[in-house]
């Protein structure tokens, strides 16, 4: 549960309930106009911005070292065409992850918070290039968000693809239980389908509950592991020309 937006604490019957709403608002207002700024500064500098949602353990870090394999530069001397900002509540073991393979990773601890914020994103957009990584030199930055697929539904980060991990190991009906994160899904990628026969993992009818949920949703089934589905995934996310220019 975050301290920002109150996101499962019980409704009292009282006339606080108001000011929570107002509040609620507010917060939403304000992120709304940061993660317009944060588009505007994306789309001047050139670069596709992912957010990418998913519930814990779903394989969000594997996925992306695994897509910063296909889109590696065939020369060393030449700046890697991604990087990720990282938003965990603790440690920053993702972030180390990624940049131990070969990918520019900045980590976001968020504490007691559930979500990433546009602000904080911004913020780190500034460390990013402190850091020698500049929004015009990166073809793509992928936002990492909190494991959760309630609140970071709801606070836009000025992304240009929402991208949504429903993993084998954690049933068919995760989007039917999460309607509103599957529903804001620009792309749902199905993940660990190396492991989907193991799982009993029904694939149609997994497409099918985010087929209602989110129409027009793309869906891609992919393996980090073994990279299939990665050729397919790099087309729905836009990128099939990045990994040739690579």
């Amino acid at each position: 549960m975050c301290v920002d937006c109150d996101c499962g604490q019980p409704v009292a019957a009282t006339t606080e309930v108001p000011r929570h709403l107002e509040l609620g608002q507010r917060l939403l207002v304000h992120n709304e106009a940061q993660a317009a700024a944060n588009r505007e500064h994306f789309s001047a500098a050139g670069v596709r911005v992912i957010n990418l949602l998913s519930s814990p353990g779903s394989g969000k870090t594997a996925l992306l070292e695994r897509l910063a394999l296909e889109l590696a530069p065939s020369s060393a001397a030449v700046r890697h065409p991604m990087a990720v900002i990282v938003g965990d509540l603790a440690t920053d073991n993702d972030a180390r992850r990624l940049r131990s393979a070969g990918v520019p990773a900045l980590q976001i601890t968020t504490g007691q918070a559930c979500h990433l914020e546009a602000a904080m994103v911004h913020r780190a957009l500034h460390d990013l290039d402190h850091l020698g990584h500049p929004l015009a030199g990166l073809e793509l930055l992928v936002i990492e968000n909190v494991g959760n697929l309630v609140c970071p539904a709801a606070f836009d980060l000025g992304e240009s693809l929402r991208v949504v991990l429903l993993s084998v190991t954690e049933g068919e009906d995760k989007p039917l239980k999460y309607p509103a994160t599957f529903h804001s899904a620009d792309v749902v990628v199905i993940s660990k389908g190396d492991l989907a026969g193991a799982c009993g993992f029904d694939a149609p009818q997994a497409r099918r509950n985010v087929a209602r949920v989110a129409p027009q949703a793309r869906i891609v089934e992919v393996s980090a592991r073994t990279g299939e589905g990665m050729a397919a995934l790099l087309v729905a996310l836009g990128l099939e020309r990045v990994a040739v220019a690579g």
